[in-house]
């Protein structure tokens, strides 16, 4: 499998903003992000579109927009991303871990 660029643009301790690249050829296979106590959001931003595939599927979504902003619970509903056919994926990620 291809490999993806993360490059992290702030961190801090319930807060994270990261510019993700995924490259032709990279999928996402179905999972989610367990983190054991809290509630853990992101916030996708998808910046560019791979030309052909690079779908994002979850179970459920708090909201999305244009089909280019999604916010969802990574930690309860799974999600995926199909086959970046010809192109690549390019996202800000914003992540938020919230006491429980």
């Amino acid at each position: 499998m291809t490999k993806v660029t993360n490059q992290t643009l702030f961190s801090a301790r319930r807060l994270s903003v990261n510019l993700v690249t995924y490259p032709q050829g990279h999928k996402v296979l179905r999972h989610n992000d367990p983190m054991g106590s809290g509630r853990y959001y992101k916030l996708n931003v998808v910046l560019q579109k791979p030309e052909k595939g690079g779908v994002f599927h979850a179970d459920k979504l708090i909201f999305s927009l244009f089909n280019r902003v999604f916010l969802f619970r990574p930690d309860l509903h799974s999600h995926s991303v199909t086959k970046i056919e010809q192109g690549q994926r390019k996202l800000l990620s914003v992540a938020l871990n919230l006491p429980g």
